[in-house]
């Protein structure tokens, strides 16, 4: 049985909401460099200290936009989860990441891209997103290894480091087909 995310620990006010919306679009177009406050600023039509009005800082834009990543990972990773049969739901899960951070690669890359601000993050979160890798494989250490070969795939795939012409379906189809055969030893 799958869970909603956990609430996050602080609620935003609309203006900081619309800041951090503005500060995902520039993360989602031009990548991580353009996440400056400045930039920022410029988009929203404000001068770079008015957004520490609403947000004390660039490492709390970051969070918000990690901690959303992690909640719309989970959101549908749990969706993978709840309609996957029992043979089909790790092909569901790992189609579902793939999906998601392909169409989200700079929000992913900042989500996981070095180490996690676990004090700061809202509680529980992390280990919710993380949830249907265990309720896929039945097991938190296959589940490490479902994560970590999603992960190594995707990224490998966002930075083109596999030969033209790989079938990386076929690549992604092996991987499913691997750990569904763990899971059932």
């Amino acid at each position: 049985m799958t869970r909603p995310a956990p609430a996050r620990q602080r609620a935003f006010t609309p203006r900081a909401i619309e800041i951090i919306s503005a500060g995902r679009r520039l993360l989602e177009a031009d990548g991580p460099t353009a996440l400056t406050m400045r930039r920022l600023a410029a988009e929203l039509g404000i001068q770079a200290p008015s957004i520490y009005k609403h947000l004390p800082g660039k490492d709390a834009l970051e969070l918000a936009l990690l901690e959303d990543a992690l909640t719309e990972i989970g959101q549908d990773l749990h969706e993978a989860v709840r309609h996957g049969t029992a043979h089909r739901v790790i092909p569901a899960v790992l189609a579902a990441y793939r999906e998601y951070c392909l169409a989200h690669p700079n929000l992913y890359r900042l989500a996981t891209g070095s180490r996690l601000p676990r004090a700061a993050m809202t509680p529980g979160l992390e280990a919710w997103a993380g949830e249907p890798f265990v309720l896929a494989t039945g097991d938190p250490h296959l589940a490490q290894a479902l994560w970590s070969f999603a992960h190594g795939m995707v990224i490998l795939e966002l930075d083109r480091r596999y030969p033209d012409g790989s079938d990386l379906r076929r690549t992604w189809d092996a991987g499913a087909d691997a750990f569904t055969s763990a899971c059932r030893r």
